[in-house]
């Protein structure tokens, strides 16, 4: 048995609050689904480990598009004539 899946068996306490191998794959099946590029593989075997990289590198990548969208958006208001209301309506537009 690995460290890390003993060291949780000693703190988990009760059976009820681990979470079983089933429930684990459901997860990462349900993860695998989420990802576009991942969606369409759902017949092809991956492992855990590759589904969670790829969805850190596809929350990365969201990050990114965020980020470059901001931007963009911030060049844009700077350069366009708005009113106050105009600029307070866009900011509580982000912000929701």
């Amino acid at each position: 048995m690995s460290t890390r899946r003993s060291r949780s068996r000693q703190s988990g306490g009760g059976s009820s609050s681990r979470i079983t191998e089933d429930q684990i794959n459901d997860l990462v099946i349900k993860l695998q689904q989420l990802l576009p590029e991942l969606r369409h593989r759902s017949s092809d075997k991956m492992s855990a480990a590759r589904v969670l990289q790829d969805t850190c590198n596809y929350i990365r990548s969201l990050h990114r598009e965020v980020d470059d969208l901001s931007e963009r958006l911030s060049e844009l208001l700077s350069t366009t004539e708005i009113s106050s209301s105009q600029a307070a309506l866009i900011r509580n537009l982000l912000l929701q």
